[in-house]
Formats: C-alpha cells, sequence, structure tokens
C-alpha cells in the first residue's frame, strides 16, 4: 500500500490538475505530479542519457520551489525515522 503525504500543489494553476508533490511515509520518495515535458526539454535530458520506458520527465514550475523544500525536509524527516 503507499501512504502519500499531500505536500503541496502550484499556488497559481488550476487546481484540479496542477502540479502537486507528495511524499512517500513508508519510503520517503517524493512523489511528483508535473506538467510533461516538451519535446525540447526531452531532447536536452537524452544528452545524459536515456528515458526508460518505465520513466518520465516532468516540469515543475520555479514558483514551487518552497515547496519542493518542505517535501525534501518531510523526506529526510521520514527516513531518519
Amino acid at each position: 500500500m503507499v501512504n502519500l503525504k499531500f505536500v503541496g500543489k502550484d499556488p497559481e494553476s488550476d487546481k484540479k490538475g496542477s502540479p502537486t508533490i507528495f511524499v512517500d511515509d513508508v519510503t520517503a520518495d517524493l512523489v511528483i505530479q508535473g506538467w510533461r515535458a516538451d519535446e525540447g526539454t526531452l531532447t536536452a535530458c537524452r544528452e545524459v542519457g536515456d528515458i526508460p520506458e518505465h520513466e518520465a520527465v516532468v516540469r515543475v514550475p520555479a514558483r514551487m520551489v518552497e515547496i519542493l523544500r518542505e517535501a525534501c525536509d518531510d523526506a529526510e524527516r521520514t527516513r531518519l525515522r
């Protein structure tokens, strides 16, 4: 069973489908919902390596940095329990 703790949504996006960040309460993994990367972003990512079929590239707006920091702090606390 997956236990996700909601951390936050993009404050400037439509609340029905906005980028969202969660922390898995068991594994401390970050779970990020974001905009699908455009072809230019995918091409730039592929310069570093392949993107396996089971992985995805998403884009999260810079205005969510504070929410991402909060999620990282939560993940660290979860990992240290």
